[in-house]
């Protein structure tokens, strides 16, 4: 299902390249004059990116002796200057293998195209030997730094390269429409995504996630050879028949996929891919879900995407065509040679577009006027992870010049929460606690105590406590968005009356700030065996409020009083449970964030 998408995706895509070629970053450039002398190494990079370029297709290079494999007209530093990876004599002598190899494809092709003039001057380059010069050129000490730094030719005075020549493309496509392998005859059998009876491709190309800094043999399919795969004397990929075609369409959907700005967000260790079967006018959903996903770094667009998908839904512009299909790929490489599937969502634009929508509704909660409308994926996960200095752990998030170490699988499974409308992963609602337990005590640089019940947890609990109930049909008080003095449950009101007794102490001792309060000492006690604590922070109480002016004496009392009547004490258990300390913290925020 993931490769027909994908190749469906290639066929209505005019913009992707055609079939046997594909798009190449080239960082620096030989320009040469027609009779091979070297002129020029020019640096293509516009920060630290390549300029793109549509070159022959490249072949897979997986065996032990790979390196007799080389591209048509371009390659690496080793195959086309004999430069090594590094100064070992290993690596010195399996570049000069490499550049002969090079050559030689150069001098094996068909006489009518070495006749062409940038052939004919690559092969002129090389018979006068000027690589010894383009090492010798100022911008080569950069070059040569660029691991596997790939490089071609282009002639003096024009624009393509020489690859791009007519003549090259021409015989490129020729060989493609052949199909076949090497030069040898292929092997033909039904294609799996097709159904229709094709010359089958031996090894898939690769398709390295750049985001997990996996290595160039990364592929979405890949069958190792005499490894307990093969079957009724079938190797490799022959098992699992894909035409040469049928590889080629969805192997270049992804790659495309995957270096998109639009089509492609990053959440945690997992690369989100995202495309829709045909594109709709009333509502463009691919346009909008990495803003509705991600953390894009534009959050005025999120909140006019957001917006716009509330109104979509409200005044029903989203389309109810069923063919209006939308797919989700998450993918992930735990090897450098295999990438693994997170997340795999087939849907119509109309119910993904509501799930998100509810989604963002769930997550509703009162909040202070600086704070932007609506929490991103990595703000949730930001929320519930420990922070860290090592960019490099493979679940690492960002979030507003900080990086976290959020739990494995963590952001793949809510966005499955948030695709299928179903419940919220219980590691969420664990690490929400955990978190907020462990930052009781918190202070700021100027030793002000930072609130531990932050906008996105107290959101996150009330989510996980609304859906919970919603998916399992539980009779329990839906939780509100802000204050609700109407909810009895008594995770909730216990919550609301440590909030009170907190400010109740905090009043009283302005303008002074305390060195610590009830918060810091009490809050994990209270929420989670409060019949312990419970006399003794209401014995505290009195102490404080004497000190209170009248009106807001009178105020703190009658706000106490209240709650005080919603609590049974033979209705307060020993022990709450994880789903009440969380009803604890989302009464805590509310009563901490009412106006008085």
């Amino acid at each position: 299902m993931i490769l027909q998408a994908l190749h469906e995706y290639y066929q209505r895509n005019a913009d992707l390249p055609r079939e046997g070629f594909e798009i190449i970053r080239l960082k620096f450039i030989i320009v040469i004059k027609e009779d091979g002398t070297f002129m020029d190494l020019v640096d293509q990079r516009d920060g630290r990116q390549g300029k793109e370029y549509l070159l022959p297709k490249s072949k897979g290079r997986t065996s032990p002796g790979a390196w007799r494999t080389t591209f048509l007209l371009w390659d690496h530093y080793g195959y086309v200057l004999s430069h090594p990876k590094d100064s070992e004599k290993k690596s010195i002598e399996m570049a000069k293998k490499q550049n002969n190899i090079f050559i030689n494809s150069i001098r094996n092709l068909p006489d009518e195209l070495k006749k062409d003039a940038g052939v004919n001057s690559m092969l002129s380059f090389y018979e006068k030997n000027q690589s010894e010069k383009v090492k010798k050129h100022p911008r080569w000490q950069d070059c040569s730094k660029i691991n596997g730094c790939n490089l071609t030719f282009k002639l003096d005075g024009h624009t393509e390269l020489i690859p791009q020549r007519k003549a090259i493309v021409d015989y490129q496509t020729n060989i493609w429409d052949k199909q076949e392998i090497e030069g040898k005859k292929p092997f033909v059998a039904p294609c799996l995504i097709t159904g229709l009876k094709s010359p089958v491709a031996l090894i898939h190309t690769a398709t390295p996630i750049l985001e997990s800094k996996s290595k160039s043999t990364a592929k979405l399919v890949g069958i190792q050879k005499n490894s307990g795969y093969d079957s009724y004397k079938k190797q490799q990929a022959y098992n699992a028949p894909v035409s040469i075609k049928a590889e080629y369409a969805y192997t270049t959907a992804l790659k495309h996929l995957i270096h998109s700005t639009t089509n492609h967000v990053v959440v945690s260790d997992t690369t989100i891919l995202f495309w829709a079967k045909k594109l709709t006018t009333s509502f463009d959903l691919e346009q909008s879900f990495a803003y509705m996903i991600s953390p894009k770094d534009d959050p005025d667009k999120r909140v006019r995407v957001v917006e716009a998908l509330f109104k979509a839904i409200e005044t029903g512009q989203l389309p109810y065509d069923g063919n209006s299909k939308f797919f989700v790929l998450g993918l992930a490489a735990p090897t450098p040679a295999r990438i693994s599937i997170r997340i795999w969502k087939v849907g119509t634009v109309r119910e993904f577009g509501e799930r998100i929508y509810q989604h963002f509704k769930d997550l509703e909660v009162i909040k202070a006027a600086y704070e932007q409308d609506y929490c991103t994926l990595n703000e949730l996960l930001a929320n519930v992870s420990v922070e860290t200095k090592d960019r490099k752990k493979p679940n690492v998030v960002y979030f507003r010049g900080r990086y976290f170490d959020a739990p494995p699988n963590l952001a793949s499974s809510i966005i499955d929460s948030i695709l299928d409308g179903t419940q919220y992963s219980s590691t969420l609602l664990q690490q929400c606690i955990r978190r907020i337990r462990a930052e009781v005590s918190k202070r700021d640089k100027n030793g002000k105590l930072i609130e531990n019940v932050t906008r996105p947890r107290a959101a996150i609990l009330k989510a996980y406590l609304n859906r919970i109930n919603k998916n399992n049909n539980q009779n329990i008080k839906e939780v509100a968005m802000a204050l609700d003095k109407e909810n009895t449950e008594v995770g909730y009101v216990l919550g609301r009356l440590f909030a009170l007794l907190e400010s109740v102490q905090e009043e009283s001792a302005k303008p002074i700030r305390l060195n610590s309060t009830i918060r810091e000492r009490y809050y994990g006690s209270f929420s989670s065996s409060p019949v312990v604590v419970m006399p003794l922070l209401l014995k505290l109480k009195n102490h404080h409020i004497v000190k209170l002016n009248g009106g807001l004496k009178n105020w703190f009392e009658a706000e106490i009083k209240q709650v005080v009547d919603l609590i049974n004490p033979k209705d307060i258990p020993s022990h709450l449970t994880l789903e009440q300390q969380a009803l604890f913290a989302v009464g805590y925020y509310h009563q901490k964030n009412s106006k008085k």
